[in-house]
């Protein structure tokens, strides 16, 4: 074989080059990281979050060290943990009440703390693995599912259990379509969607999954009348209508998504997957995406926090062999 002369290598390296910094520009046109927020004494997984707009509050629910971590975002820093949960997975700010609601997925427990005092509150009890959170405002409404297949109706006011909507089976993300008055709730054990009528607090119809299964995160557009789904297997991001549940579209994307976010100011959809990337897709039309970015993160940062107010993208990185837990906070552009 013919060695490679001093010149050909100066050009490979150059092309190298070139190619290496053509992909940071189109980075850097998406997300911005603006910095870390280290979390040092939390370990094991990091589930869902929520976010406290008039503190600039982020809380965390630190599933693996069974606390919720109150994260100062204006200062960067861990400032508050509530300690001695059960596995925290869901969790959520009621600004009307200064309330913060956290749903456990080994007892079943919703506790309820007051997000000036930390104190608890008040406990309700659901059969057993309490996850996904949604506070609709406007109908004065907290969604919690849980269970074998069940979405608990919740007063934010007292507290008390309003109804349950019987699924079948244990319910993952959903979403409130306010202008159908409808919930969307992925089903993956039953490799399905179900619609939740909210006039009748029952399912209505159930989507079942063709192109990809593992349907774990979910988001909508609902002026475009889309809903966006995350799968595990294999990885694809499907794009559906909510009037007919046929799949609009189907992309690619990188392993072990868990969350997603539908940004309606850039009409950008954010897909946070495990396997250490955010996905970035473009709506350029409701029938057209294309893959716009993929952002570099860290191994097993699967959950992250969308911030429209502040146009930030929070994502959870759980602590490693050699590293600690922090929160990656990204300013979109």
């Amino acid at each position: 074989m013919r060695p490679i002369t001093s010149f050909e290598l100066l050009v490979a390296l150059c092309l190298c080059i070139n190619s290496c910094s053509g992909q940071l520009p189109s980075q850097a046109k998406q997300l911005k990281l603006i910095c870390s927020i280290p979390l040092p004494h939390i370990k094991g997984r990091i589930d869902h979050m929520s976010f406290n707009a008039k503190d600039q509050f982020i809380y965390v629910a630190a599933l693996g060290n069974n606390s919720i971590e109150v994260v100062d975002l204006k200062n960067r820093k861990d400032i508050y943990s509530i300690k001695n949960l059960a596995e925290p997975q869901g969790v959520i700010y009621i600004p009307e009440t200064n309330m913060i609601l956290v749903a456990n997925g080994d007892n079943g427990e919703c506790n309820i703390f007051n997000a000036e005092t930390y104190q608890k509150k008040a406990s309700l009890k659901l059969s057993g693995d309490a996850d996904n959170v949604r506070y609709d405002s406007g109908n004065n409404k907290i969604y919690v599912g849980y269970g074998n297949g069940g979405i608990a109706i919740i007063d934010p006011v007292s507290f008390k259990i309003l109804g349950n909507i019987k699924l079948e089976g244990h319910p993952e993300s959903f979403q409130i379509d306010h202008t159908a008055n409808k919930i969307y709730v992925n089903v993956p054990d039953r490799k399905q969607i179900e619609i939740i009528d909210l006039a009748l607090n029952k399912v209505i119809d159930k989507w079942k999954m063709k192109e990809a299964s593992s349907n774990f995160p979910m988001s909508i557009d609902e002026n475009n009348h889309r809903l966006f789904i995350g799968c595990r297997h294999p990885s694809k991001l499907l794009v559906l209508d909510t009037q007919t549940g046929k799949t609009i579209s189907s992309y690619p994307i990188d392993s072990d998504v868990d969350d997603i976010f539908y940004d309606n100011k850039t009409h950008q959809i954010y897909l946070s997957c495990g396997e250490g990337f955010v996905n970035i897709f473009k709506q350029t039309d409701p029938d057209t995406y294309i893959s716009n970015a993929k952002i570099s993160t860290h191994s097993g940062a699967r959950t992250s926090l969308f911030i429209p107010e502040l146009a930030q993208l929070i994502v959870a990185s759980p602590s490693g062999f050699n590293s600690e837990a922090f929160l990656l906070v990204y300013q979109i552009k």
